[in-house]
C-alpha cells in the first residue's frame, strides 16, 4: 500500500465496523488514532492493536463539538504528526428516533405511548441527524487542514438509506443521504488541494446500533430481518471484514489515484434488487 507509515484518524472507532477498519490499517503499518465518545471502547481496540504489534492511540472525542475535535488534533500533531487519512465512522441510529410502525396506522397515530411520525420529537430527530451529518462535517473541517497538498484521503460512511430510505428511521435516512451529498461536495471542493473524498455505503451489518431492530431479546430474528434478507440477493448479513477490500482500494493513492466523489455500496446486491 502507498500509505504505509502514514497516520489515520478514525472516528467512532469503538464500534463494530470502525474497529475493524482500525485493526486493518494498523496491520498495514499505519499509525491509527482512535476517536470515540466512549474512551473505554476506543482504548480496548487500541490496546488490542498494540498487543498485536501495531501503533494505536485512543482519545475521548465528541464529534458534535468542534472544540473537542480541535483539542485532539492539537495533541496528535504534537505527539504523532499530521493526519493523512480520515475515516468518518461516528454515527448510527438511536431508538429515540425510531418509529414503531413502517406505515401509517389509523388509530395508532394519535397515541403518545408509542413512537409515531406525529410525536417524533425534533430534538431526537436532530440528535440522530447531527450525529451522522454534522459528525462527519466537523472532523473533516478540523483534520482536512493537515492534508492540504499532501495527497490526503477522506472516507465517509454512508448507508443503504442514502440509496433507498428505510422505514421507521427517518432521521437516519435523511442524514445518510446528506453524508453522500456532502461527500460529493467535498470531493469537488478539495480536488485542487490534492485531497480525495469518497464514501463506503454498507448494506446490512449487525452493529450495536441496529441489533435491537434486527433481533428480539431472545435472539430470534425480527420480521424486519426477514424482509432485509429477502431483499438481499446474497441472502445474509455482511461481515465487517468484507468492507476491507473497498477500504483498501479507496485509501491507496496508487490504486485509486483518480477516484474521488464516489459512494460505493457493499451490500450483497441490496441496492441492485428490485424485489421482482
Amino acid at each position: 500500500m502507498s500509505l504505509n507509515g502514514k497516520l489515520a484518524v478514525v472516528t467512532g472507532a469503538g464500534g463494530v465496523l470502525c474497529s475493524e477498519f482500525a485493526r486493518y490499517l494498523a496491520k498495514n503499518d499505519i499509525t491509527v488514532i482512535l476517536l470515540d465518545i466512549n474512551l473505554d471502547s476506543a482504548e480496548a481496540v487500541a490496546s488490542q492493536i498494540r498487543n498485536d504489534g501495531g501503533k494505536a492511540y485512543a482519545y475521548a472525542c465528541n464529534v458534535l463539538e468542534k472544540e473537542s475535535i480541535e483539542a485532539v488534533r492539537a495533541d496528535v500533531l504534537t505527539k504523532y504528526g499530521k493526519c493523512d487519512i480520515l475515516i468518518n465512522g461516528a454515527g448510527g441510529n438511536n431508538p429515540r428516533a425510531t418509529l414503531l410502525h413502517e406505515y401509517y396506522e389509523d388509530g395508532d397515530e394519535a397515541r403518545n405511548d408509542i413512537k409515531t411520525f406525529f410525536n417524533l420529537d425534533k430534538n431526537d430527530f436532530g440528535f440522530v441527524f447531527d450525529l451522522n451529518l454534522i459528525g462527519t462535517l466537523l472532523p473533516t473541517q478540523v483534520f482536512s487542514q493537515d492534508m492540504i497538498n499532501r495527497n490526503g484521503v477522506i472516507i465517509n460512511i454512508s448507508s443503504m438509506n442514502a440509496f433507498k430510505p428505510l422505514t421507521k428511521i427517518p432521521a437516519y435516512s435523511a442524514a445518510k443521504s446528506g453524508v453522500s451529498n456532502l461527500t460529493q461536495w467535498l470531493a469537488v471542493h478539495f480536488a485542487t488541494a490534492k485531497i480525495r473524498v469518497n464514501a463506503i455505503a454498507p448494506g446490512f451489518f449487525v452493529t450495536k446500533q441496529n441489533e435491537k431492530l434486527l433481533f428480539n431479546e431472545n435472539g430470534e430474528p425480527t420480521p424486519r430481518t426477514e424482509k432485509i434478507l429477502r431483499a438481499t440477493p446474497m441472502g445474509r448479513f455482511g461481515e465487517a471484514s468484507e468492507l476491507l477490500g473497498t477500504l483498501d482500494f479507496l485509501i491507496d493513492n496508487e490504486k485509486s489515484s483518480f477516484v474521488t466523489g464516489v459512494i460505493i455500496p457493499v451490500d450483497g446486491g441490496f441496492s441492485a434488487y428490485s424485489g421482482v
